[in-house]
């Protein structure tokens, strides 16, 4: 399977067009078309479903594009790494996290590097925790920010000295928002708006301490903004962290749980990891400024 070809097939996926993928490729369209074929033939699957309104991705196809995005993306942080292996600190530092305001440290070590290593430049991913360490493991990103326990076996980890406080995101209008705080029981029966995650209704009832006949989830989100525009929209409540969304001079404002709910994070990286000088010098600037914030 060639890495060119995989590049094209990638091509044709985000384009859903043979004709505009070989245009922003610079190739003939009975080039392309060639090149997919072979590849599916290769694979002894169909990767596209063509119409007259353009292609769309079969299932194989889907399987195919996830694996390819990272092969191509792994192959490209690899080229990063080897072209700036020299003596000069320079390239890109990978870094994953959670939604989180601890990505603030990330941008003051960031900021801080950069008056004296001006060739360094960043790539963040957004995602939970799981995606995080996924990619962690996969060697997509050089650290990650990640709020569950760390499995000290297989990372290394510095505690970061910040702590996000849950609370309820809402519309200034609704008899909720005149009160200076929430109680979990407040939010019984109300539609809630949840962060992504598994099982979500029975985590939400382990914290809670009601049952989960009791919990009204409508909708869950990945990225908060998302989540803040359904509830500007009058979806329902919000449950976030502070700080992530500016509620000023918004029709929104974030009211803090009672009791409060308090959630630590961690800055992750794997065990024996071989860092480019960017990502290494990074991580030594990182780890100073963190000793000096808890100073």
């Amino acid at each position: 399977m060639d890495i060119r070809v995989l590049k094209y097939f990638l091509a044709v996926a985000r384009e859903q067009s043979y004709s505009v993928a070989a245009e922003r490729l610079f190739l003939s369209q009975p080039t392309l078309s060639r090149q997919i074929k072979e590849l599916e033939e290769e694979l002894g699957k169909m990767l596209f479903i063509r119409s007259n309104k353009g292609v769309a991705l079969t299932e194989e196809g889907m399987i195919l594009r996830k694996r390819a995005e990272e092969i191509v993306e792994l192959l490209d942080k690899t080229e990063q790494e080897v072209r700036h292996s020299n003596d000069v600190i320079s390239g890109k530092v990978y870094i994953g996290a959670g939604e989180t305001y601890a990505i603030k440290l990330i941008a003051d070590t960031a900021q801080k590097l950069q008056a004296d290593y001006p060739d360094i430049s960043y790539s963040l991913y957004s995602g939970d925790g799981t995606d995080v360490l996924e990619r962690l493991d996969k060697g997509l990103i050089d650290f990650g920010i990640v709020f569950q326990e760390v499995d000290t076996s297989r990372y290394e980890h510095i505690d970061i000295p910040l702590r996000d406080s849950f609370g309820v995101l809402m519309r200034r209008d609704l008899p909720l928002a005149e009160r200076e705080r929430i109680s979990l029981s407040d939010l019984k029966g109300l539609p809630l708006i949840v962060p992504r995650q598994p099982n979500h209704s029975m985590i939400v009832s382990e914290v809670f301490g009601f049952d989960e006949s009791d919990i009204n989830i409508i909708a869950e989100y990945n990225l908060v903004y998302n989540g803040s525009v359904m509830a500007s929209e009058g979806m329902g409540y919000c449950l976030c962290f502070d700080r992530l969304i500016n509620t000023e001079g918004s029709n929104m404002c974030f009211k803090p749980l009672e009791p409060e709910m308090e959630v630590g994070c961690s800055f992750v990286w794997k065990r024996y990891s071989v860092f480019t000088k960017a990502a290494e010098m990074f991580l030594l600037q990182f780890q100073k400024d963190i000793e000096g914030f808890r100073k």
